[in-house]
């Protein structure tokens, strides 16, 4: 969208909210760059300048402006929306696998040469892996400053600095601030928060509308004992994160999702906010998803009446897996109940002073060594999940945010006891397919028929093809006209865990 220079004079103008990480406006005059929607007076057009990202705008030698914070917008929603290989560069750069694998690991994960992912992220982002890289750190290492009372020293470490010269040098860049500055800012802020020792307590953004109803409705409904809980008005949960673990604390409000992280080593940081917005579906364009859904008349009244739904999805792809077989032809009830045995066998203990958390979800590696005669599920269903931890722990099997979503669809079709459901269910909400749909779920056929859409998969399959590519949504939208849990917020004084 950066190279249509009217269209994008426009939203910053009229200060669109709505365009807020699709581009970024660079003051040619100022040496500044913003974010669409900036409260300031809007600079002259001949002054501004357009980049895919803020890494662009930095390595062209802009420094961030400190009203708009454009480090802090939602992510560009067409890393969501592709399955290309720049739009899976994207995802795993902001799960921080440069800073954890370099750039090296990044290629391998995707197939392809250094070169060739930097060439293809150049060409659409105006910078590459390294640049890319280095933004998300000195973000991760804002956030680090003004949250906490780190030394430092740790601060640039946990952020994935090699040395404390280079962060102190990139925090001044990008800034115009130095770390010492920056806390210093924000210690004098009217609504600085309290810190507490090990919490780090931020704002998620994201681009309204956003409905909760359905999204934390659904987490909280299908939370599995000693993983996941509702709690004082809150979906907390437990997560297992490269250095260590941690627990998640999310609300919804207003104008962001409120969110606490209990971690156990800062250096997750990254990640951990990473897979908090991905579980949200935080980046996601509701204006563009809604407004192609109203163009079907019959969707149209569910669209108006609750704009904004998002599709809930998971901090870990192969958890999900796991738990979409326990829950097959099962009641949502029952599928908890084998997730919380499982739990309780082979997860992981952790401490949670703040709650009912217990345990980390077992890992795949955990599972594959468990007695299949042990599992409460019928014999095909025993089988059915065997071969799937089996195949994960084995690596012919790997799910996460950089799949690619026909070839795991393939891989997951192949293996026994998993159908359409299944592989539609994982494809929608553990790899974020926004086109995956489920023509054969009971509660969509039911939907269906209520709103005299065709009733049979197939003819429904013909008909939501006008919803491309945003079918999963759609789903979304269907499922809330029944009255099931996990289309409505828990009540306040619930506590499910």
């Amino acid at each position: 969208m950066h190279t249509e220079t009217e269209r994008c004079v426009r939203a910053v103008q009229s200060k669109d909210a709505r365009f807020d990480g699709w581009f970024f406006t660079a003051v040619l005059t100022t040496r500044i760059y913003c974010r669409p929607s900036c409260p300031v007076v809007p600079p002259k057009p001949e002054n501004m300048t357009f980049y895919p990202s803020a890494a662009a705008c930095q390595q062209a030698g802009f420094r961030a402006c400190k009203r708009c914070r454009p480090d802090t917008s939602p992510g560009s929603p067409e890393w969501n929306a592709r399955a290309d290989t720049v739009a899976r560069a994207m995802r795993l750069i902001g799960d921080g696998v440069v800073d954890r694998e370099g750039v090296p690991g990044l290629a391998a994960r995707l197939g392809y040469s250094t070169r060739q992912i930097e060439r293809q992220l150049l060409a659409e982002l105006g910078a590459g892996p390294l640049a890319l890289a280095r933004a998300q750190r000195a973000q991760t290492a804002r956030i680090l400053i003004e949250t906490t009372t780190l030394p430092m020293a740790e601060i640039a470490f946990a952020a994935g600095f090699s040395a404390i010269r280079t962060f102190n040098d990139t925090v001044r860049e990008v800034f115009a601030l130095t770390p010492v500055e920056l806390r210093a800012r924000a210690a004098r802020g009217a609504a600085a928060p309290v810190r507490t020792p090990g919490v780090i307590t931020l704002r998620l953004p994201y681009r309204a509308p956003l409905n909760p109803d359905n999204l934390f409705g659904h987490l909280a409904a299908t939370g599995v004992p000693g993983v996941e809980e509702w709690r004082d008005g809150a979906y907390r949960r437990t997560l297992s994160l490269p250095y260590g673990h941690g627990i998640a604390a999310l609300a919804p409000r207003p104008d962001h999702i409120a969110c606490r992280l209990s971690l156990t080593d800062a250096r997750d940081l990254t990640i951990a906010i990473s897979r908090c917005r991905w579980m949200l579906d935080l980046d996601a364009d509701p204006v563009a998803v809604d407004g192609l859904l109203r163009t079907d008349p019959l969707l149209r009244p569910l669209v108006d009446a609750a704009p904004g739904r998002r599709v809930p999805r998971t901090v870990d792809a192969a958890e999900f897996a796991v738990r979409a077989v326990l829950g097959q032809q099962v009641s949502t009830a029952a599928a908890r109940t084998h997730a919380a045995r499982l739990v309780t066998a082979h997860g992981e203990p952790v401490t949670d002073p703040e709650g009912g958390l217990t345990h980390l979800f077992p890992s795949s590696e955990a599972l594959a060594a468990l007695d299949p005669e042990t599992l409460a599920l019928p014999r095909s269903r025993r089988t059915t999940l065997t071969t799937l931890v089996a195949a994960l722990a084995g690596g012919s099997l790997r799910l996460g945010i950089d799949s690619d979503w026909v070839e795991a669809r393939a891989r997951l079709a192949a293996l026994p006891g998993f159908g359409p459901w299944t592989v539609e269910v994982i494809a929608m909400r553990a790899l974020g397919d926004p086109d995956a749909f489920l023509p054969t779920d009971l509660g969509i056929r039911r939907a269906a028929a209520g709103l005299g859409l065709p009733a049979t998969p197939a003819a429904l399959t013909g008909h939501a093809a006008a919803w491309r590519p945003w079918r999963a949504y759609a789903v979304q939208y269907l499922w809330a006209t029944d009255t099931h849990p996990i289309n409505h917020l828990p009540a306040e004084q619930e506590v499910r865990s």
